[in-house]
């Protein structure tokens, strides 16, 4: 049962990583910087930061290999993103 837990931690702090990359506000000066030098229109870094599904695959590799280095410091870590991708999955409930 704690090895399921864990990966839905690590699930959760994937989704919230990448939305974090993607999507949020609170990057987008820095998106926008890397835009100016590599545009979305061409593959490659300009598209990746678009791309959930992209970019997900990196987060995913950032994760699973803290997790298997360092699996209790990766838990506490990855915990934090998992609590704020439930919380901001309940605020769109509402």
């Amino acid at each position: 049962m704690t090895q399921l837990l864990d990966y839905v931690i690590l699930a959760l702090a994937v989704y919230r990583l990448t939305r974090l990359i993607t999507t949020d506000v609170i990057l987008n000066k820095y998106r926008e910087k890397i835009w100016n030098k590599y545009p979305i229109e061409k593959e490659g870094i300009g598209y990746l930061i678009t791309c959930d599904w992209c970019t997900s695959i990196w987060v995913s590799s950032l994760v699973v290999a803290m997790y298997t280095i360092a699996p209790d410091i990766a838990i506490a870590v990855w915990g934090v993103f998992a609590l704020s991708a439930i919380a901001g999955l309940m605020n769109r409930v509402n």
